[in-house]
Formats: C-alpha cells, sequence, structure tokens
C-alpha cells in the first residue's frame, strides 16, 4: 500500500499539468477532463469508459494513454499500465522523464525486467531534476539485473496440488506441518457468517486440520473448532516440530493487546487447551503476527511492527523460559531486518535455518523468500533469495520445509487449482535443503503397569552440549514425538520424577539425505531396589579408562536424577568377550570408578556410591557379532538401596 500511495502522488503531481495544457484542439481532451475527475474521485471504470471514448475521438493523442496507464496502475495490473505509458512514450517522443520512472516501475512489477531496465537507465540519464527518487529507480535496476541472471538459472520447481481434501474454493494458505509429515495445519480465509464477531470483517480467516492416511493422502480437512476458533480472525499459526503446541495469530479481538496477538494453545489427548495471550513483553499495542518454534520447544521468531526496529516490519525472538512465560524479545539484527518490511519467519526443524519474507533486498520485486542460517557464534549468515521461480515479480509470503529437508510447501493462486490460493508442495532444490531432520516417535509407559506417562524428552549436542530438541510426552496417552538432528552425535534422555530416566544415543555424524524415523515406546523403570539402567551415553577411548567429554552430558543428568532421589547406587563396568579375564575384569572396574569420581567430584556424597568391574560374565547380547559385542561394553547403575 506505501508503493502505491507514492506512485499515486507523483502521478497526480505529473499528469495534472498535462491534462490542464492539453492541446484544446483534440477531440479527446474533453473526454480526459471527465476522465482526470473520475480519477480523483477512484471512479476507476467510468474514467476507463472516458478514455476509450477519448482513444476513438484521436487515438494518437497521449495524454489518454497516460491516464490509461494510472488507471491500470491502481488497478494493479502492471502489464496494461506498461503497455499505456509506454505508448505515451512513443507519442511524446521526449517526455518528461518521470514517465520513464513510472513506467519502468510497473515493468519491472509484471517481469517486463529488460524493459523496466532501459527504461529506469533513460530516467536516470534525464531526469536530474528528480534526485530524490533515484535511489527508488536504483533499487529497481538491481532488482531487474538479479531476476534477469536468476531466469537463466532456475530452481527445480514444480507444484503439486495437496488435493481437494485440503483446498477448497476459497483461499488456503499458510501451511505448517508436524515433523513426522503426519498432520498439516493452515489458514482459510472464507466468507463471513452468523458467527463472525468482527463487525467490520468482509472475510473471516480460520485455522483448519488435516492428517495423513495410511496411502500417504491427506484425509478431509476440519475445521479447528472451539476453543481455537472465536469468530474473529485466526491465523498465521505455527505448530511446534512434535505437534504439542499451536501458536498463531488472532486479528481485531476487542479484548487483545493490539491490532493482532499472539496467542498459543496446547495438545491434550485429541483436544487443545483453551488459547493464551502471550501478554507482554511479546504482545504490543503494535501488529504482532507469524510465530514459528524452533525444535528446542523455546524459541519463538515472530513478526512485529513495534518501535525499536529496522524498518516497518520486523523479524525477532523470544523464549519460553516455562509454559506460557516468555523474554523480553530481541531483534534479529540488520543482517536480518532492512528499512523495508522483514516477515513469515519460518525456523526449520534444525534449529539452523531460518527461511522468511522482504521486500527491503535485492530480488525479484515486492516480497521474496529468503534463507538465512545460524553461525556457532550466534550470528546469521548473510541471507540468499531462494531464486526464480520460487521468487517471482509478485509477492511471495511463505514457506514451509519438511523436517528431512525435502519438500517445500506454499500457497499459489496459478490456473488448475481448486479456487483463489490453493496449497501447493514441490522439492527443493539441493542448495536451499536446511540440515535434514529425522525424529523419533511412540509412547512413554510404566514398565509395569503400563499407563502412559508425562515424561520429559530432550535431544542434546554431547559435543557442543547445546539443547536441540525439547518435548513431553502426552499425559493422557503418553504419545510422543522429537526431532532428531543429523549431522552430530545426539543424547537422547527421557526422564520423570518418580523413575530412574532413559537415554539413548544416536551417532548421525554425517548429514544424511535419507535417514528412516525411529519408531520406540519406552518403557520406565520404577525406582525400586534392583532396578538397572543402562548409561547408553558413557563414552571411552578403546582400552581406556578415562571418560571422554561427551559423556558428561549424561553422567550430569545422572547426577541430577540423584540429588531428587535419596538413593544408593552401583556403577557396574562391563565389556565384552575379548581378552582374558584378568584384563576385563581391571578394565571395567577402572571405568566403573572414572564415573564414581565425576560423581563424587558433582557433590554426590561418596557413601551413596559404590562401584564393580563385572568383566565380561554379565554379557546381555550374542559376543559372536560386532553387534553384540558393542551391546556388551556398557557401563550401568543399578539401585540397591
Amino acid at each position: 500500500m506505501y508503493k502505491i500511495n507514492i506512485v499515486y502522488i507523483i502521478l497526480m503531481c505529473f499528469i495534472a499539468p498535462m491534462i490542464t495544457n492539453a492541446q484544446k484542439g483534440s477531440k479527446a481532451a474533453p473526454l480526459c477532463e471527465k476522465a482526470k475527475q473520475c480519477l480523483k474521485s477512484n471512479d476507476f471504470d467510468k474514467a476507463l469508459k472516458y478514455l476509450y471514448q477519448a482513444q476513438d475521438k484521436d487515438p494518437n493523442f497521449p495524454d489518454l494513454y497516460i491516464m490509461k496507464g494510472d488507471v491500470f496502475n491502481f488497478r494493479l495490473q502492471s502489464d496494461s499500465a506498461m503497455c499505456n505509458y509506454q505508448r505515451a512514450i512513443d507519442l511524446i517522443g521526449n517526455p518528461d522523464p518521470m514517465l520513464y520512472f513510472i513506467a519502468g516501475n510497473e515493468g519491472a512489477k509484471c517481469g517486463a525486467y529488460e524493459y523496466a531496465l532501459n527504461t529506469l537507465q533513460l530516467f536516470l540519464q534525464t531526469g536530474l531534476q528528480y534526485s530524490d527518487v533515484h535511489p527508488e529507480a536504483q533499487k529497481i535496476i538491481a532488482n531487474c539485473k538479479f531476476a534477469i541472471e536468476a531466469m537463466q538459472h532456475p530452481m527445480n520447481y514444480e507444484l503439486v496440488n495437496l488435493g481437494p481434501n485440503v483446498n477448497s474454493d476459497w483461499d488456503e494458505f499458510l501451511a505448517a506441518i508436524t515433523a513426522d509429515d503426519e498432520e498439516i495445519v493452515f489458514t482459510v480465509k472464507r466468507p463471513r457468517d452468523n458467527a463472525t464477531v468482527c463487525a467490520f470483517c468482509v472475510n473471516e480467516e480460520d485455522l483448519y486440520c488435516s492428517v495423513k492416511s495410511s496411502d500417504g493422502n491427506w484425509n478431509p480437512r476440519h475445521i479447528l473448532g472451539p476453543p481455537i476458533k472465536t469468530g474473529y480472525n485466526e491465523g498465521a499459526q505455527c505448530l511446534s516440530p512434535d505437534g504439542k503446541y499451536l501458536l498463531y495469530t488472532l486479528c481485531d479481538a476487542d479484548f487483545g493487546m493490539g491490532s493482532c496477538d499472539l496467542y498459543w494453545a496446547k495438545r491434550i489427548g485429541d483436544r487443545w487447551s483453551r488459547p493464551r495471550n502471550f501478554g507482554a513483553p511479546v504482545n504490543t499495542p503494535a501488529w504482532e503476527s507469524q510465530p514459528t518454534m524452533a525444535s528446542d520447544g523455546t524459541t519463538i521468531y515472530f513478526a512485529s511492527s513495534r518501535s525499536g526496529g529496522y524498518g516497518g516490519m520486523d523479524i525477532w525472538k523470544t523464549t519460553m523460559t516455562a509454559e506460557g512465560e516468555f523474554s523480553i524479545p530481541e531483534n534479529l539484527g540488520p543482517i536480518i531486518n532492512t528499512p523495508g518490511d522483514d516477515a513469515a519467519p519460518f525456523i526449520h526443524s534444525d534449529g539452523r535455518t531460518l527461511y522468511f519474507a522482504s521486500n527491503g533486498r535485492v530480488g525479484m520485486g515486492g516480497y521474496d523468500l529468503y534463507y538465512t542460517t545460524l553461525q556457532p557464534d550466534g550470528s546469521w549468515s548473510e541471507p540468499k533469495n531462494m531464486g526464480y521461480p520460487i521468487n517471482t515479480p509478485a509477492d511471495e509470503i511463505n514457506v514451509f520445509i519438511n523436517a528431512m529437508g525435502t519438500l517445500a510447501y506454499v500457497a499459489s493462486d496459478k490456473d488448475g487449482g481448486f479456487g483463489g490460493l490453493d496449497l501447493y508442495s514441490f522439492e527443493l532444490d539441493d542448495q536451499l535443503r536446511p540440515n535434514p531432520v529425522t525424529y523419533i516417535k511412540g509412547h512413554v509407559r510404566d514398565a509395569f503397569t503400563g499407563e502412559p506417562l508425562a515424561a520429559k524428552i530432550e535431544m542434546i549436542d554431547l559435543n557442543t552440549k547445546q539443547l536441540l530438541t525439547s518435548t513431553s510426552s502426552d499425559v493422557q496417552t503418553g504419545s510422543y514425538l522429537a526431532c532428531i538432528h543429523t549431522g552430530g552425535n545426539v543424547l537422547l534422555n527421557v526422564s520423570h520424577p518418580d523413575y530412574p530416566f532413559y537415554s539413548e544415543n544416536f551417532q548421525l555424524e554425517k548429514t544424511y539425505t535419507e535417514l528412516s524415523p525411529f519408531l520406540k515406546d519406552i518403557a520406565l523403570q520404577p525406582t525400586d531396589v534392583g532396578t538397572v539402567v543402562t548409561l547408553k551415553n558413557v563414552f571411552f577411548d578403546f582400552d581406556k579408562a578415562e571418560l571422554k567429554p561427551e559423556s558428561y552430558v549424561e553422567l550430569d543428568k545422572l547426577a541430577d536424577y540423584l540429588r531428587t532421589n535419596k538413593i544408593r547406587i552401583e556403577i557396574g563396568g562391563h565389556t565384552d568377550d575379548q581378552g582374558s579375564d584378568d584384563y576385563n575384569d581391571r578394565l571395567s572396574e577402572n571405568r566403573a570408578k572414572s564415573v564414581y569420581d565425576y560423581l563424587v567430584n558433582k557433590g554426590i556424597p561418596a557413601d551413596r556410591l559404590q562401584y564393580k568391574g563385572y568383566g565380561k560374565r554379565v554379557p546381555i547380547a550374542d559376543n559372536a557379532t560386532d553387534e553384540g559385542r558393542a551391546i556388551n561394553r556398557r557401563t550401568e547403575f543399578k539401585i540397591i538401596r
């Protein structure tokens, strides 16, 4: 809207004198004067009627083509506007240079980049008196040069409609999908009905959901009813990768803090909790929208027009310090945000790759989609344009990438859809893909009763100690879904205050392009005498008893467990059957003592600990295979009191 208003001012200042000084002898002049009055009152249909009549009277009268260009300009029909402005230029021969700028600007909007480039360069050469407009012309020229180059090297891009169970003759957009690709939530704009509360809204936006069937197709969609649906506009949503949280935007409500506010709800069993406003300091009297949650379960990015940014809309970050409590938002800074508008952030499940829309950067024109990567030092890489034909002369406002980094989801009104905007997927070009993420899913239960448990589930990088994923199993069903990052050595820790923790190790140190998910039901053992827990993230070098640094994360978890549970444990070391009995007994005991010493140094009283080396005497797998021997080489703890 800002650009249209600026062009409107330029057009009125430029065109009015021309009409006033129109050639009195032209039969088209009186009709153009009538069209001018219609333009002033925004009656574009009537203005166009007069202009076509004027064209019949005098097809060589340049002013009528300028005014026709204006009408198409206001109707956002840039190709027709460009053609009419160029016709006027041809007839005038040596026009006011501002006409070059206006024609070139419309050419860029409709993708006539070569034309726009040449015409805007003419403006810079001849329009020295319009120096205040030169920066905008130079920006559009830079966009044209980028677009011409990008179109010579297109990305792979073949849109696949998500089908009639997702799309309809209404507008569907802003897809959000769980990490297992099994559930999609999206925004639908539909005509208002009797349930619409917003008095001045012509349409209402609501959230809909679809779940995949066993054959891989989407089941018929259904609306997210109360308490999510309110009769106001709900949209611009995200699902946390584990599907536990729904973050979304609610607009135009008389109980909000601003025009649009952020809300959150939590899935409990098969329903959503009552939505809650993020509140201060996240929501303000300004506009907050378009949240996206990282797989760590705490970091949330969103767009806001609040003060303190770098442009009209900026991308900000907040942290959920406890459920429903949020830190003071931080601006992502000038690497991401521009003097223009930067919005629609989407953080991939890898926690590092951020996609967003911007109209403040060199691109194809309007809003383009970009991506950037979080660096080890906490800074962001210089954003890169996603290229053509993902970006076009039109506005691209949102993209969602699945966890594996292979499929992207966008909205498009291309021909052949079901009506309005439809949701499509396309295979993402290799150079645009984030680090792939797989997942583990299943249920957490009591090992003896089978009762579902609400356990905390964390994924931690053993090298950096960074929390990668944080979620919890459902209190009613025990179901869970957790992202597993590839390219590292990752610990899985499942904890419940009344049970010894469960651990697993995923050494996915390569960046995989294909990796099957892990399906695993986890049974937590009770805190009883005799319960044995294998520490799967305690590591030693070959023939060594010194703990490797990657072991510290798991042992810190064990120390925390011992602080909150007044129990006594025995640390047991075990080996495979390679080597003599004496060698294995000595090595296993020394390794067990290393764990004992670490826990004592962490403040665990020595009288609550003991250690023992079992050597190769207690195998739990077949020593005839490499896999079996690896399982037998282990460290355990056993509750003895």
